[in-house]
């Protein structure tokens, strides 16, 4: 059993040591990360899952990027811990950010993944948007959180001002 709650500043380096074996040390050299330089972290949407020993099972982060001059949420990373994978947890983490996004007056979320898997969730590839190069257009993937919130938009990922 795991208990979702919003991640504190006393998380961060057990959140990133996390992140660093799901992803590797080397994770920082994607170009999604080029976007979240120097730029914030939506706090209300970082969010970490822990068991009831308090050991941290998964956490996700969403920042905030422009698409052209639409604001879009940036979901990642998100990441399970090994011990942890296969108990739906990473899904709980990205329904339960996804709702809170909506709550919070978010229209769109935008990622890089695979889209058989994040298609249950909304997602779906979005044409016209790019992101930082390298980037395969075909991993570039968007959810509307309020309905018809990606028509018509188009242009660079860039990070917020």
């Amino acid at each position: 059993m795991f208990t979702l709650a919003q991640e504190t500043g006393a998380d961060w380096w057990e959140v990133e040591a996390l992140f660093d074996t799901a992803f590797a040390p080397g994770r920082g050299a994607l170009s999604s990360y080029r976007l979240r330089e120097g730029v914030a972290p939506v706090a209300a949407l970082c969010r970490v899952a822990r068991d009831s020993e308090g050991i941290l099972g998964g956490a996700i982060r969403f920042w905030p990027v422009c698409v052209g001059p639409h604001p879009t949420l940036l979901l990642g990373p998100v990441a399970v811990h090994p011990t942890a994978q296969g108990e739906g947890l990473g899904a709980a983490l990205i329904r339960d950010t996804l709702a809170r996004a909506a709550e919070l007056g978010h229209a769109r979320v935008l990622l890089v993944g695979d889209a058989p898997y994040y298609a249950r969730f909304g997602f779906h590839r979005l044409e016209g948007v790019e992101m930082p190069p390298p980037t395969n257009p075909d991993r570039i993937l968007g959810a509307a959180l309020r309905p018809g919130a990606w028509d018509g938009v188009t242009g660079v990922v860039a990070r917020a001002a």
